[in-house]
């Protein structure tokens, strides 16, 4: 019988919760069970999750298929209609043994749901609850993953905030943050179990508190992160919203090597009109003031950023400024998605640009960013960095960059003379 099996689609939140999935199903003793993890991002990521759901069951034609995630709190019916799927569970039910434990007492044949005689409907298939009810924190967190050298530690769920182009909040539910107490004796654990490195993740991370007694800040658990767990080597931050940025983060940023030097920013688009029609909360000189001012505390700084290409109504001139600000803030790694309308959301309803102008931005945006990492490779040359070793001949720098390099285990940190760079990636030989 075959294990159960995780398909993580979309962000980093969710390839942790993918870890809590998969620990909580085998607990409540399911096998040959294929669990889809969905995104609800773009349009896009609905149709790979569906693509996804069809091949499993071509390759797995016993296994049950459970669909869940973002997409899935979104539109069930549209997976509990497709006769691959077994069953439908919503992001809060994702992550809760009892949700799991009934899963298993289901002793349907898996595989039949599309049969007559052993099949539930629709209807029957969905087990997802209103997701704005939801008012717990997110105390679902891991220990350790990828090959025992990186956690991803979940502190944060949800979101406040309502960008036109955005569902994730009807996804995901509001805002809502673990305690730093659980947070702080969760990173103990991960250390003592011999993890070098721990990524803080959340929907919207700078949100981070607000909903906690004293309203903490995200400075505030980072500083206390590395106090009170001296033995952690680094600690990084997943995507940050930089006008959310609170002064405890800028001190921390300055005075704390053990944070790393790698923040990948939630920018979207360069110009301010349609920074506006997105209803983002900062202009884009606010992100270029941003830039300039971490990179005078950390010199050794580096900055990705996600945008969208093709955002309705944008016009050329506003495309040019969106290029030219990946300039303005020195960015080195551009994540970058065509825009998609999602139904439902204000920016569905408005003037929309041609599919072939919308991927053709994609593409100048996307060739931008490989040019500017390129110079950052090449910059690189000369330079020593400490290299986290993931596995056998690759491991990654302070700035996340990753590089070849010889000798080292898994987990551990070299210190490490850069000497070259190959397509994507650094060379490097131990010091």
């Amino acid at each position: 019988m075959m294990a159960v099996d995780v398909l993580t689609f979309g962000c980093r939140l969710n390839t942790a919760e993918s870890e809590v999935i998969r620990r909580e199903a085998e607990a409540a003793g399911l096998g040959s069970t294929v669990v889809i993890n969905t995104c609800a991002v773009t349009a896009e990521a609905v149709r790979q999750a569906r693509q996804a759901i069809r091949k499993a069951r071509r390759e797995n034609g016993d296994a049950r298929i459970v669909v869940t995630g973002c997409a899935a709190q979104i539109e069930p019916e549209t997976f509990a209609g497709m006769d691959e799927v077994d069953l439908v569970l919503g992001n809060a039910e994702k992550l809760d043994p009892a949700a799991w434990r009934r899963v298993a007492g289901d002793n349907r044949p898996p595989g039949l749901s599309g049969h007559p005689d052993f099949g539930l409907s629709a209807a029957e298939k969905i087990r997802v609850d209103d997701i704005m009810a939801v008012k717990e924190t997110a105390a679902h967190l891991i220990e350790g993953i990828e090959g025992r050298t990186r956690a991803f530690v979940q502190v944060q769920n949800g979101c406040d905030h309502r960008c036109t182009f955005c569902v994730i909040p009807y996804g995901r539910g509001p805002s809502r943050s673990v305690p730093m107490g659980a947070v702080v004796s969760e990173i103990r654990r991960i250390v003592a179990n011999g993890t070098p490195e721990v990524v803080l993740t959340g929907v919207d991370l700078t949100s981070y508190g607000q909903d906690l007694p004293g309203a903490p800040r995200l400075g505030e658990l980072v500083t206390r992160i590395l106090k009170l767990v001296p033995e952690l080597p680094r600690l990084r931050l997943s995507s940050i919203d930089s006008i959310e940025v609170d002064p405890s983060l800028m001190r921390a940023i300055a005075e704390e090597e053990r944070l790393m030097p790698h923040f990948h920013l939630s920018l979207q688009a360069g110009d301010d009109m349609i920074l506006k029609r997105m209803k983002r909360r900062h202009l884009s000189a606010d992100a270029v003031a941003f830039c300039d001012a971490v990179r005078r505390l950390r010199s050794d700084v580096v900055f990705g950023a996600d945008f969208i290409a093709g955002f309705p109504t944008e016009t050329e001139e506003m495309f040019a400024n969106t290029l030219a600000h990946i300039e303005d803030c020195g960015l080195t790694y551009l994540h970058v998605f065509p825009f998609s309308p999602r139904r439902g959301t204000p920016a569905a309803r408005m003037p929309q640009l041609p599919r072939e102008v919308v991927k053709a931005r994609a593409e100048r945006l996307r060739a931008a960013g490989d040019a500017r990492l390129a110079r950052h490779l090449a910059a690189e040359i000369g330079a020593t960095r400490h290299v986290l070793i993931e596995r056998d001949g690759l491991g990654r720098t302070e700035q996340f960059t990753p590089t070849l390099i010889q000798g080292g285990r898994p987990g551990e940190v070299l210190p490490a003379r850069i000497t070259g760079f190959d397509g994507t990636r650094l060379v490097a030989e131990a010091a």
